[in-house]
């Protein structure tokens, strides 16, 4: 049995492994004067867009922000953990970079996106992509205000960046928010 599971999870690194090598592979689309749609299920990092006629729910590349309810206690718990901050903690800060998305995301914004498919439970597609808005990119003023965390699937930039660049980015603003005391490092233990 214990070999058993060791060769399916085996498979499914070499699964995410290929669709992060595929995803790669893929060419940028990039469209602008895109529209933040109300949905009762957006949260921080996934929330519905559109973009002309097309409408599809984005999940950003690179962060992960804070769960807002506890349909999914795991991932609660494993954000709580890597905070060291309390469960309400984490669905206090998830509420909180909901509304600072749907704050943010009223005036119009650009989306890049390689529509590589983002998993989760919905029953309808969410993609990966990247938003600009005001000159900034959305992932990185949630990091830099304490309302996401670094993490994610990796992949080259639009404008051809390395990965690892704008990753070590990332970190820096969080290692900033988090000396900080900024949004969910406000609660933390972590000093």
């Amino acid at each position: 049995m214990r070999g058993m599971l060791i060769r399916i999870a085996a498979v499914l690194c070499a699964l995410v492994a290929f669709d992060s090598f595929a995803a790669d592979r893929k060419e940028w689309e990039e469209h602008s004067h895109c529209r933040y749609i109300e949905k009762k299920y957006n949260d921080g990092d996934s929330f519905r867009v559109s973009c002309g006629v097309k409408q599809q729910i984005l999940r950003l590349y690179y962060v992960d922000a804070p769960e807002s309810n506890m349909s999914i206690p795991s991932r609660v718990a494993e954000q709580a953990a890597y905070f060291q901050v309390k469960d309400s903690d984490v669905l206090a800060s998830g509420q909180a970079a909901g509304r600072r998305v749907r704050e943010l995301l009223q005036e119009p914004f650009s989306v890049a996106t390689k529509w590589t498919v983002a998993g989760g439970r919905s029953k309808e597609l969410r993609y990966y992509g990247l938003i600009e808005v005001g000159g900034r990119q959305l992932g990185e003023i949630l990091v830099s205000e304490g309302l996401a965390r670094t993490k994610g699937v990796v992949l080259r930039l639009p404008s051809g960046g390395r990965a690892s660049d704008y990753l070590a980015k990332l970190r820096g603003l969080e290692r900033e928010a988090k000396t900080q005391r900024k949004g969910l490092w406000a609660h933390s233990k972590i000093r």
